[in-house]
């Protein structure tokens, strides 16, 4: 038997997956979860050090417990949190923590900024926000006296996560992205694929501290000099992970969409070949390229959606473990007493529609009789109407939406994925595999080699659940709430 390893660099933890090469059925996975460090509010940092260690455990755990001969290893993928940015020196070691994709200490310089970078917004189909890998290169040039060294003697790599793990992995021989990837630092051109020289200038950063952009599904590197693996794999498939769950849910055609429910949530449509840049504050992205052919994809975010129970479980430890929000939910049987209750998990500021990037979570609506059921239930509430306020957008920039489908940790709990699919008005559709990112890349690595097409790997794609849409006025009336309460709190100012 030989084997495909996906590699899935999250924010909270690294999962690598065992796969059979020709059948895709996983074998075995492992997540080994790292420090999050805070050093300031608004601040999320993430050692380098300790993502590459964290790496190298998972994967060498399930080799040692399946007994397998690594050289048995045909391929690696890798799909990665997305915006998350990297300094290192060429040797491959770090100069600063990594700035993580929540952390908002540039919002200030883009606050300043915004009105300059008004006209070259098509370019990127982004709008200028601290979420973004370009504010962040730009603030460790300013701001990290080894970087600025680095960059004075040409010896600094700028990157996000997927290009320092495959550094790593080839002793420093391969120094490359994807679109999917560097489409989200804000330095490339949405339709060349390329490092765009006047995004460059705009953010003073020079290309030769940046990867070389390949397309998706084709031979980054091999792996070499790494104590866990040995030398010679190649790492055939690369996708930010979000672009990889939409790959992984076989949504191939225009009109597809899928949600991923992780930390935050988010949400992406397969929008073909053609760049639409969103009416409704929606963000334009790269899906993935192959063979010359450039797909584009529209993408809502929440940035806050599993970690809003972590949230319950961990600040106000109403739960001792997550999927007890659902048994304390499920306590309130009137929903009735549900309809001036609402969670608003703003915690790290609101994405789509609104990039409010000051935004601060909220809990409206309680009386004497409100209790832990009732904030259970808001709390699922918030996330699938914050999911909704993506979906809503969706359905004016693209009138033809499939249904959704749905990936990610909180993609089991059937309560969230009800409210979806009424929240919505949208049929809600739960695959047998939920871990869509490393599935994504795995099916990727098949495609890079010619044994699948991209039209053909729906095959792949088996349906677990299907949870059909309800008509109801309790949802009506709490997603109007819903609005008018976000347009209170945060928009009348």
């Amino acid at each position: 038997m030989t084997y495909i390893l996906a590699i899935d660099q999250g924010t909270t933890g690294s999962t690598s997956l065992l796969m059979d090469s020709k059948s895709l059925k996983i074998l075995d996975k492992e997540k080994v979860d790292y420090r999050q460090i805070y050093p300031k509010p608004g601040w999320v940092e993430h050692d380098l050090e300790d993502i590459w260690s964290s790496v190298e455990t998972s994967v060498t755990a399930i080799i040692k417990r399946q007994k397998i001969d690594p050289k048995q290893i045909e391929a690696i993928g890798i799909t990665n949190q997305r915006e998350t940015t990297c300094a290192y020196d060429k040797k491959g070691r770090p100069l600063n923590n990594a700035i993580v994709w929540q952390d908002r200490r540039t919002s200030s310089w883009c606050d300043e900024q915004r009105s300059k970078y008004t006209s070259l917004r098509k370019k990127t189909g982004l709008p200028l926000d601290p979420y973004f890998s370009g504010t962040k290169m730009r603030w460790l040039l300013d701001s990290v006296p080894a970087v600025k060294v680095a960059s004075e003697r040409k010896d600094l790599c700028l990157s996000t996560i997927d290009t320092f793990l495959l550094y790593r992995l080839s002793s420093g021989k391969a120094f490359a992205t994807e679109a999917s990837n560097a489409s989200r630092t804000m330095l490339m051109n949405l339709e060349t694929f390329q490092w765009d020289p006047e995004l460059l200038t705009f953010f003073g950063i020079s290309k030769d501290c940046l990867p070389e952009i390949k397309e998706s599904f084709t031979t980054f590197g091999e792996t070499k000099g790494c104590s866990f693996l040995p030398d010679g794999i190649p790492v055939l498939s690369i996708l930010g992970d979000q672009q990889a769950a939409l790959f992984g849910q076989a949504c191939v055609r225009e009109g597809d969409l899928k949600c991923t429910y992780g930390t935050g949530a988010f949400l992406l449509l397969n929008i073909g070949e053609k760049v639409i840049h969103s009416q409704t504050g929606l963000l334009t992205t790269a899906a993935y390229s192959f063979r010359g052919k450039k797909v584009y994809a529209l993408e809502g975010s929440a940035y806050i959606a599993g970690a809003a129970v972590q949230w319950l479980r961990d600040n106000l430890k109403s739960i001792k473990s997550s999927p007890e929000v659902t048994t304390l939910a499920n306590e309130v049987k009137d929903l009735s007493q549900m309809e001036h209750v609402l969670f608003l998990p703003f915690f790290t500021g609101i994405g789509t529609p609104y990039w409010n990037s000051e935004a601060k979570a909220a809990i409206t609506g309680l009386t004497r009789d409100t209790h832990n059921g009732h904030i259970a239930r808001a709390c699922l509430e918030g996330i699938a109407l914050s999911v909704n306020d993506s979906v809503s957008s969706f359905k004016k920039d693209f009138a033809d939406l499939n249904d959704i489908r749905v990936d990610g940790g909180a993609a089991s709990n059937d309560l969230l994925m009800q409210m979806q699919a009424n929240f919505s008005q949208k049929n809600i559709l739960r695959p047998e595999v939920t871990d869509t990112t490393a599935f994504g890349v795995a099916v990727g690595c098949l495609v890079a080699r010619g044994d699948v097409s991209i039209e053909n790997m729906g095959k792949y794609w088996k349906l677990d659940k299907e949870f059909r849409t309800e008509k109801e006025s309790y949802y009506t009336k709490k997603k109007d709430l819903w609005d008018n309460t976000i347009k209170r709190l945060y928009l009348d100012r």
